[in-house]
């Protein structure tokens, strides 16, 4: 009798650990593996080599974010610790991989130190807005076709300052591309700066549609 009644509590248990979350998992680990190898000195190892494998680590990350919320809704397998687990797992996917750049590549630290603070005070905003909303109203305010374009900006922006910088040391493309260019990585700062207006679009855009939810006066 025991086990009949501990039984659907374990299947419960398991249920919920299903493949889109296991992605959200995987994700989460693949930040902190990623920042490790992304700050091992050139003396431990060859920053191209470190390069290589954190653009790895990042790009694969990224896909499991597109598959996890794509599979959950088309298989019916959105759970509560998706919900919470997938948005919080792309914010330290971000919010790493840019602090990883500001304190790897010196050339990019003073553009990308801004971009990264203007990404974590938009979180922040968002955030609060968002626990405001669900806490006085149950309020969910579903993402928009900005808020997409700010994540592929995101992820887009982060891959070409870690990959550009890697392409320059191929000697076919070193000598075939004008020298300020290899100097200046503009597909970098091009993207970056794309990145940073979708990110204040977005945030623009999700604070005006909560404010009419928002009640100054409670």
């Amino acid at each position: 009798m025991k086990a009949t009644d501990t039984a659907p509590g374990k299947r419960k248990q398991k249920a919920k650990m299903n493949l889109p979350n296991r992605l959200t998992v995987l994700r989460l680990i693949m930040v902190p593996v990623f920042i490790a190898v992304m700050v091992l000195p050139d003396s431990v190892v060859p920053a191209l080599v470190t390069g290589i494998i954190g653009a790895f680590l990042f790009i694969t990350a990224a896909v499991t974010d597109m598959l996890d919320g794509k599979i959950a809704r088309k298989y019916g397998l959105i759970t509560d610790f998706g919900k919470l687990m997938d948005p919080l797992a792309d914010k330290f996917m971000v919010i790493g991989a840019l602090t990883v750049i500001v304190y790897r590549y010196d050339t990019l630290r003073p553009v990308f130190i801004w971009a990264l603070l203007v990404v974590v005070f938009r979180e922040l905003a968002v955030t609060s807005l968002r626990l405001v909303a669900s806490t006085s109203g149950g309020v969910v305010v579903p993402a928009n076709m900005l808020g997409k374009i700010k994540t592929v900006s995101q992820i887009v922006c982060v891959s070409a300052a870690i990959i550009e910088p890697m392409l320059y040391e191929i000697p076919f493309l070193r000598d075939f591309l004008p020298g300020w260019w290899t100097a200046h990585v503009p597909l970098t700062y091009i993207t970056c700066a794309a990145m940073t207006l979708f990110t204040v679009l977005s945030g623009v855009n999700y604070f005006r549609a909560m404010w009419k939810y928002l009640d100054p006066g409670k």
